[in-house]
């Protein structure tokens, strides 16, 4: 006799507490295996596929596509057991990780044995046997409630397995927004192909119907120029000059939250929804300024020799080496000196825990906001395999695929603010770490060297550190030690 098994939206981690669909990958009806992937959703951090820790029948799906749910809010109905289904049961339920096993062959099931075992009076049975040590995922029991086909339907409930999920309705800019003429007639149903998350946001950003845009990519794939294009063509604002625009709202139907894009203000202003990567960059940083008594002090040191040594590097062919990944050996090296700085305070038992690895950390920009990934074991690697994984890094990062493992972690922070341009800086540390280092623009500028004025390569460095874990001299010393090392290579020699 089949179980109907509820799955939940597990839990993200790093604080993060909703995640929207981006695209269901299996339909009512169909055949899951376990940890098999049933739906692709965006968080702040990184767009992932979810894997089912359940086998079995699809009953019921929660939520269309661009609908927000919260941790714990269901996201569809397993009928495991009988002639159907899978061996039921993985218990890896967070997002971006399972045992990866390969996807049964999906099959459509008649629409009246899949309501039959909708119908079939059972109640959702709790998951108690695949427990998750890292993921909130196991069903509640509900015995007085049995899935039903037949309930009213709306953003939250389920889709039943008799009918085919109903295609979202077509949005429409709120006020202040424009409205996006159809470009092609609009599609009713299956996912729409966009090229990356970056232009699926722009466009829910700005009230822009995907189904109804054409796209120019490959197989209609489309891509920001398109919704940038739809953009421009748009329609004067609904409401009239000097018209009160209507505010932005949230409405609530069961667990699902649906908010309408934020719009101008009666006093002329824009309100915009502080959530994504920027909500859970704010909620951070708030938290360490709240938290850590941070101090910063700063150098200037001579970096043409460390220009020289790179340009040696790369002439002697192989790999190009970054410059980057020489500035994070030089890190490395300086925590292995000043191990204080590679730790983090625990408030609870009033402790400072310094750590043996070194997970460095370094600040990307991106169009969704500034993240931070993290490369794992720094310490064991050489400049060549720092240059590596930094561009494999930096380019999912770009096209927003970075894994929360990727972005989790971190015990010492690399910001390169000089690619703005800017001599300086007084970062804010990236919590619960201890300390950051920052590296301005290098250029030519007069400098005494060797008795003589001439014009070196010169770069600021400045260190903020959390001063609970160390005094000045401790962060002096480090500060001191990488300024050594970029003007004069040879002293990393000492740690090779």
């Amino acid at each position: 006799m089949a179980q109907v098994l509820e799955f939940k939206l597990p839990d993200l981690g790093e604080g993060l507490t909703e995640a929207e669909i981006v695209r269901w990958l299996v339909q009512v009806g169909d055949v899951v295996a376990v940890d098999q992937p049933v739906v692709e959703v965006e968080t702040a951090k990184a767009m992932v596929e979810v894997p089912c820790p359940y086998g079995g029948v699809v009953t019921a799906r929660f939520g269309e596509e661009g609908t927000e749910l919260p941790v714990g809010a269901p996201l569809l109905t397993v009928a495991v057991g009988g002639s159907t289904a899978e061996p039921e049961g993985s218990g890896n339920v967070l997002v971006g990780y399972g045992t990866q096993a390969p996807a049964a062959r999906r099959r459509r099931v008649r629409a009246a044995a899949a309501g039959t075992a909708a119908h079939n009076g059972h109640a959702r049975q709790p998951a108690s046997a695949h427990p998750s040590a890292t993921a909130s995922a196991s069903p509640s029991a509900s015995a007085s409630a049995p899935a039903s086909a037949s309930a009213p339907m709306s953003a939250a409930t389920a889709t039943p397995a008799s009918a085919p999920a109903p295609a979202r309705a077509p949005s429409s800019a709120s006020a202040g927004h424009a409205r996006v003429a159809a470009a092609a007639p609009a599609h009713t149903e299956g996912p729409v192909p966009v090229i990356s998350p970056l232009v699926r946001k722009l466009a829910r950003d700005n009230g822009v119907d995907l189904r109804r845009l054409t796209g120019s990519g490959p197989d209609g794939l489309i891509l920001r120029c398109d919704v940038e294009a739809a953009l421009r063509t748009a329609a004067a604002p609904d409401h009239a000059v000097g018209e009160p625009a209507a505010s932005p709202t949230t409405t609530t139907v069961g667990q699902t939250r649906v908010r309408t894009p934020a719009a101008s203000s009666a006093q002329g202003g824009v309100r915009i929804p502080l959530k994504g990567v920027r909500g859970a960059v704010a909620d951070k940083l708030s938290r360490s300024r709240r938290e850590i008594p941070d101090a910063t002090c700063w150098v200037d040191a001579d970096a043409t020799e460390l220009m020289r040594a790179r340009a040696a590097m790369n002439a002697a062919g192989g790999p190009k080496i970054s410059l980057l990944a020489l500035l994070a050996r030089v890190c490395t090296a300086a925590l292995a000196r000043f191990p204080e700085l590679n730790s983090y305070v625990d408030t609870e038992a009033r402790e400072v825990v310094r750590l043996e690895h070194v997970h460095l950390g370094f600040a990307a920009q991106t169009e969704r906001g500034l993240v931070v990934p993290v490369v794992r074991d720094a310490h064991a690697r050489d400049a060549e395999a720092l240059t590596a994984e930094f561009a494999r890094l930096t380019e999912a990062a770009r096209t927003g695929t970075l894994t929360p493992g990727e972005l989790t972690g971190g015990t010492f922070t690399l910001n390169n603010y000089g690619v703005f341009g800017v001599d300086g800086s007084t970062p804010i540390i990236n919590h619960p770490e201890a300390a950051m280092l920052g590296v301005g623009r290098i250029v030519p500028r007069p400098w005494v060297h060797e008795g003589e004025l001439a014009v070196r390569q010169v770069v600021q460095l400045s260190l903020t550190f959390d001063h609970r874990v160390c005094d000045g001299g401790t962060a002096g010393g480090f500060l001191r030690y990488v300024a050594d090392c970029v003007e004069q290579p040879a002293v990393l020699l000492r740690t090779l």
